[in-house]
């Protein structure tokens, strides 16, 4: 169950109206446009709670996604490289994110780095589709994950701050 700050700040995030993927030619626009105002809604809602933790843009076509996120532990700041196509399901089926330089040092992730959802998120998304969207994604999917996996990784001495040796992280 998430918790009330969570379900306040989700309730935040527009839901979409057009339900369409990149296949359908005619409403896959006006639904990428709806993406992206749901993902600035996100974005600013973040900034002005000062929660800033991600970077995310598509290409042309909206169909391929990547950019950044990051953990602040011990305020220190873990930046990883995130990205994901949209299955041709989409939005019926949620994206799958990947966090490759993560790939194989947690458990709770796929083949290339791709994080595991389907316990939590993926039945969110399946009561939800077509109205949740990318912005619902991060929200509550990768963000969660974060919150939970990196300072475990970190812990382990899996993850490493670039600026400490693994040596200082050991001790």
């Amino acid at each position: 169950m998430a918790d009330e700050a969570t379900r306040r700040a989700v309730s935040q995030i527009p839901l979409l109206k057009t339900h369409a993927g990149p296949r359908d030619r005619a409403l896959w626009p006006q639904r990428l446009k709806e993406e992206y105002q749901a993902l600035i809604r996100f974005v600013e809602q973040n900034k002005a709670a000062d929660n800033d933790w991600f970077r995310l843009e598509s290409n042309a076509d909206g169909t391929r996604w990547t950019g950044t996120c990051w953990f602040i532990h011990e305020l220190l700041r873990y930046e990883f490289r995130l990205e994901f196509d949209l299955p041709v399901t989409y939005p019926d089926t949620a994206p799958e994110v990947a966090v490759p330089e993560l790939d194989g040092k947690t458990a709770k992730m796929y083949r290339g780095g791709k994080i595991c959802l389907t316990e939590h998120f993926a039945p969110l998304w399946a009561r939800n589709a077509p109205r949740f969207g990318l912005a619902h994604l991060m929200a509550l999917g990768l963000g969660p994950w974060l919150a939970v996996e990196i300072p475990d990784l970190i812990s382990k001495g899996l993850v490493v701050h670039k600026e400490r040796p693994r040596e200082a992280a050991a001790e």
